[in-house]
């Protein structure tokens, strides 16, 4: 997402070669500008960790719940879209996890519907309050996602062996779920207990955002100015029965028709790597 305002900045960073399967990118926004900057998150399915430095920022659910971002604070897995604020002087960095990345670190994944939490309630330590301290004292971006790279590194477990059977048959024409059922000799629930413990979500909803996150890709290349956009082109390649069923999933994630998010996208930020 480009940002016409240059006292405003907003930017992806790749991740480290030899930490691709634990992050995706680390997202970096600042307000230089004298307004506030409102945005709204698009859903990832991952779980994220957002630090705040500066001026205190506030996010907001679809609910309407407002929380203000005072150091550190875990959300996810983002299964809807969300609105966040950062006033004059307000800096963030979203650490989005891959895969099962957040539960080989703390061991556990939020619960679906829970507000967002401090991580060292999840440590039962300061140590991401001294993260932070740290993370705010670092000059360059760099610099700060080395510093989250070498903090998180001692704690990634190894991934067990029904996420790697999982991820594995991710994209298959067959259920992974059924598959690895049947190559493991386990019931197709115990599975989904496993999946749903260690991702945070279940086959079936990762199936459906994956659908959503194709037709958001393929509507963010078109034109906003184009009134003859095909969208039955977008039903047919990202597999929805008609438009109505496009629609039902824009309104589901984001509270917005296809042709709303055509026309503020620059408005949104995807959490997808640069």
């Amino acid at each position: 997402m480009e940002d016409l305002d240059p006292g405003y900045r907003s930017f992806s960073k790749p991740v480290p070669p030899a930490y691709e399967a634990v992050f995706t990118h680390f997202y970096f926004a600042v307000n230089g500008t004298a307004a506030d900057i409102r945005r709204t998150f698009v859903p990832s399915f991952q779980t994220i960790l957002l630090f705040s430095f500066g001026v205190v920022p506030q996010v907001r659910s679809q609910d309407g719940t407002v929380i203000a971002v005072e150091k550190c604070l875990v959300l996810g897995p983002v299964r809807r879209a969300f609105d966040y604020t950062l006033p004059p002087g307000s800096e963030i960095l979203v650490v989005n996890f891959r895969d099962d990345a957040f539960y080989r670190f703390f061991g556990q994944v939020p619960r679906a519907g829970q507000d967002p939490v401090d991580p060292d309630s999840l440590f039962g330590e300061n140590c991401f309050t001294d993260l932070w301290s740290r993370l705010k004292a670092c000059r360059e971006d760099e610099e700060r996602i080395a510093l989250i790279v070498d903090f998180t590194s001692p704690y990634i477990r190894a991934r067990e062996l029904v996420p790697s059977m999982l991820l594995h048959h991710a994209g298959a024409v067959a259920d992974p779920v059924k598959m690895v059922a049947g190559e493991t000799g386990q019931s197709v629930r115990n599975i989904q207990l496993q999946q749903r413990k260690v991702f945070g979500y279940s086959n079936k909803e990762i199936t459906r955002y994956q659908r959503f996150l194709k037709a958001v890709e393929m509507v963010s290349q078109l034109p906003v100015q184009n009134a003859k956009t095909d969208w039955f082109e977008v039903i047919e390649q990202c597999g929805y029965y008609d438009q109505s069923h496009l629609i039902a999933d824009f309104q589901h994630y984001l509270s917005l028709s296809p042709s709303k998010f055509l026309a503020f996208q620059e408005q949104i930020c995807q959490a997808t790597p640069a």
